[in-house]
């Protein structure tokens, strides 16, 4: 294995050439981007929210509003086709999903449904849906009384439409607020993700998103009296509704429902000034059919009151003074700059079919995006040194080489992540480093078979050869379930989840390059220029080549004391429970910053305590300015979603800068917990399934076993601590999920082969053989883990150091595990060597008769 092509060489040289050059552009200022040439590549990493600031926004279409607005729509049908046909009718209503209307006439039932006929045909469902939807069934439960109701299919069609036209509508709104980059996707079935790099102003975005901008021209009825409806002296009246003014107070307007000019026909829409009053206006300009309509309109009824709405509130009612017939109008109503773009953003970007309601907000500011970026370069690069000093004692020279393919590890998986423009997260920064960890323990392994080969007599080269040949299928498994877990949280996470998930895979993927092949081209140079007489060892080692401990003979009490601390961490769930953060339980967090030098904790309470129903948590977050906010879904966010933050932010706006926002609501908590609980599970199904395909059943079971343990322990460790469990925590589980997993296939490993060199030795011994022979690669591994998780827990900022805290315990756990719980589960499902017995003496009676 030690023996390199020409070509091997220059392909191994050149992908790492490859990945210096993608990944070079994250350590050039903007001005040395700009004046690379063409053909080099240019894209640095693309930084998550929580790194450079921005909003994170799940809408969610009203379904309720547009089965009201299907509902407006047919009656508006059956009333017009029912007026061509000469067809009279009394009593139409609307009621849930249901028109219904009564014939004056009974006789023309079969007239009605010929024309009503066109309502019930089957509409195209386009490639989404396939087929034919029908929208509407007709019935006539007796004789004279027709009901159209709408069908589950066709809402369903209608929610997929208004969806895809939501989504280029938001695209169009989001543009115009000149960000870079914004990524506008599809969730579900009726569900919007709207992400926003570096918005300065994501509650002028909400305030954006939350119009549905639906422009209606309307005449105000004059014949009645909008004060006397409003007071609830008379009903409106047919053909007619109350509307209010968006003035301080509200006024209330009468006006006709028939929609005289919509806002379907306008072709442009800018801020200007009224010459006469100089205030701010939006000036309209209609397309042709538009203006024609509306020269119409203004011509017909000069003089008359012409309201201008927009979603259901009157904009202006200004006077029809004289005929407007260039297609050109003013909409007035005590605008603000700010305000007069904001409504022409709007109106160019057209309406949008139905309400979107805002799900999950996630908002980080720009400033602790920076402090975040710097928070992380510091904890890789301290993690880093930690490794690279550790490896340095422990092997020396073979340190050295481990350090040089770890080094071109990180500059491989940087390149990857520029080259397939993932988004680099906070977790991301924390799967960079775990990544180190990692790949060091694959030339952990290479380096600890290298010395035991060269112990058992082997010559340098045969003991180097040996060592990369015998680390191979260890590495393979190991690397192999911790891309399992990966690929569970990349599935069923999303956020800052999904970017853990897709940097711990592509650093699985470079770590198994560099270990297998960069590593090995390393070495094998080194013994053809150098010829080594002797492999040694650095400066320490944690266990002595000959340490003969009988860890099976304590199994017992290392397995009482395990059902102990188990029982308690579930007791503990049980009693205490865990302490769930808002993506799991739905609310809001707010990290603010105080604009005086320190944040007054109790005033907050105290404004708050009249705006927020049950308990608002409220403490100190880092430094004496910054304050951390925490209350519960409110009920008024159920009937209009961001009620309690805008409430929130009105109240404090004035003396706090708000650097982080996280509204959750009810129904997305309870969705991501149902997921979290499914990518655990599914995480320790696919890779027992892994397992029991590369070894036995036997080695499956001990694996899930030992591994369950290592996740109650660290559960029972987060209820101890009462630190916050979100989606993090679950990337944190799923991560230890991984590496106990890894720690215990290269145990198993050993008693694999040792099954295979010892058929006649006792199941326990093996074991006992096993676990020593493997114990101080363990150790080793352990170690560097710790070290580079130890640098990010300290240095890495308050935001990640609830997600690594849990990871370090189940490291050490882990450890534990593969030796105390996965070992023992053997022995107990009779694992034996009596098998291996009749299997020789069946080789052996076979040899006889041959």
């Amino acid at each position: 294995m030690l023996h390199f092509s020409r070509w091997k060489t220059t392909i191994i040289w050149f992908i790492v050439l490859l990945g210096v050059v993608f990944a070079m552009p994250n350590i050039l200022t903007q001005r040395q981007l700009d004046a690379l040439p063409s053909w080099l590549p240019s894209q640095p990493m693309t930084l998550g929210l929580d790194l450079q600031g921005g909003s994170y926004i799940l809408l969610e279409v009203d379904r309720a509003s547009l089965v009201a607005a299907r509902l407006n729509s047919v009656r508006d049908d059956v009333r017009l086709q029912l007026r061509t046909a000469n067809i009279g009718y009394t009593a139409l209503t609307e009621t849930g999903q249901v028109v219904e209307f009564r014939l004056r006439d009974p006789a023309q039932s079969a007239a009605t449904r010929e024309a009503l006929r066109t309502l019930t045909e089957p509409v195209s469902g386009g490639l989404l849906t396939g087929g034919s939807v029908v929208e509407t069934n007709l019935e006539e439960p007796q004789p004279g009384v027709f009901r159209l109701s709408l069908t589950e299919q066709g809402i369903n069609y209608r929610l997929s439409t208004a969806v895809a036209q939501s989504i280029e509508v938001v695209r169009r709104r989001v543009d115009e607020l000149g960000t870079t980059e914004p990524i506008i996707q599809r969730q579900g079935m009726d569900r919007i993700m709207v992400q926003v790099p570096g918005l300065q102003d994501p509650a002028r975005l909400k305030a954006l998103l939350n119009q549905t901008a639906q422009l209606t021209f309307r005449l105000v009825d004059t014949q009645n009296s909008a004060q006397a409806v409003a007071a609830g002296q008379q009903p409106a009246p047919a053909g007619s509704e109350l509307l209010y003014s968006t003035d301080n107070p509200p006024q209330p307007f009468l006006v006709q429902r028939q929609i005289m000019v919509s806002g379907e026909n306008l072709t442009d829409a800018q801020t200007s000034f009224d010459q006469q009053t100089n205030e701010a206006v939006v000036s309209i300009r209609f397309d042709a059919r538009g203006a024609q309509r509306f020269g119409a309109v203004t011509q017909q009824n000069v003089g008359r009151p012409f309201a201008i709405v927009l979603d259901n509130q009157v904009l202006s009612a200004p006077n029809i003074r004289e005929p407007i017939l260039g297609g050109q109008a003013q909409i007035s109503g005590n605008f603000t700059v700010q305000s007069a773009n904001d409504l022409s953003v709007l109106l160019r970007a057209g309406a949008l079919p139905a309400n979107l309601n805002i799900m999950e907000e996630r908002t980080v500011g720009p400033g602790l995006g920076a402090d975040s970026v710097a928070a992380g370069q510091n904890a890789g690069i301290i993690g880093a040194i930690f490794v690279v000093v550790f490896m340095l004692a422990a092997y020396g020279f073979l340190g050295l080489i481990a350090n040089v393919a770890l080094f071109f590890n990180v500059v491989l998986l940087v390149a990857l992540l520029s080259w397939l423009g993932a988004t680099l997260t906070l977790p991301g920064i924390a799967g960079i480093v775990l990544t180190m960890g990692m790949a060091v323990d694959s030339n952990v392994l290479i380096y600890e078979r290298i010395l035991e080969e060269r112990k058992a007599g082997r010559s340098v080269i045969q003991s180097i050869d040996a060592g990369f040949h015998k680390a191979f299928g260890t590495i393979m498994d190991a690397n192999i379930t911790s891309l399992i877990a990966a690929a569970v949280l990349f599935f069923l996470g999303s956020g800052p989840v999904r970017g853990f998930a897709v940097t711990l895979a592509l650093g699985i993927l470079t770590t198994l390059f560099t270990a297998i092949t960069l590593t090995r081209w390393l070495v094998a140079y080194w013994v053809k220029v150098r010829r080594p007489k002797e492999v040694k060892r650095g400066f320490f080692t944690f266990v002595n080549k000959t340490t003969r401990i009988p860890f099976m003979a304590m199994r017992r009490v290392a397995f009482a004391l395990t059902i102990a601390l188990s029982l308690a961490s579930i007791a503990g769930l049980a009693g205490m429970g865990l302490n769930y953060g808002i993506d799991f339980t739905g609310g809001t967090v707010i990290e603010a910053r105080s604009k005086a030098p320190e944040a007054d904790l109790a005033q907050i309470r105290s404004s708050l305590s009249n705006i927020i129903e049950g308990e608002v948590q409220v403490q100190e977050f880092g430094s004496a300015r910054d304050v951390l906010i925490r209350f519960g879904s409110q009920p008024a966010d159920l009937e209009t979603p961001q009620t309690s933050i805008n409430a929130v932010r009105g109240a404090l706006q004035a003396d706090y800068d708000f650097e982080r926002v996280e509204v959750v609501g009810p129904s997305v908590s309870g969705e991501l917990a149902v997921a979290a609980v499914l990518g655990v599970v599914g995480a320790m199904l696919g890779i027992m399934i892994y397992v029991w395909v590369r070894f036995e059943w036997q080695f499956a079971v001990g694996a899930i076993v030992s591994t369950a343990h290592d996740v109650i322990m660290t559960i029972g460790f987060l209820v101890i601590t009462q630190a916050e469990f979100n989606l993090t925590s679950i990337a944190a589980i799923l991560t230890i999920v991984g590496y106990s997993l890894n720690d215990t296939i290269v145990v198993f490993d050993r008693m694999r082969e040792n099954l295979r060199k010892y058929k006649k030795m006792p199941i326990d011994t093996l074991i006992d053989l096993s676990l020593n022979e493997t114990l101080n690669r363990t150790i080793m591994t352990g170690v560097t883990m710790i070290l580079a998780l130890a640098a990010l827990y300290f240095f890495g900022g308050d935001v990640i150091r609830n997600f690594v805290a849990p990871m370090i315990v189940g490291v050490l756990v882990g450890v534990y595990s593969s030796v105390f719980i996965a070992g023992p589960m053997l022995i107990y499902f009779k694992l034996r060597p009596e098998k291996a017995d009749m299997v020789e003496a069946a080789q052996a009676n076979t040899a006889k008769e041959a």
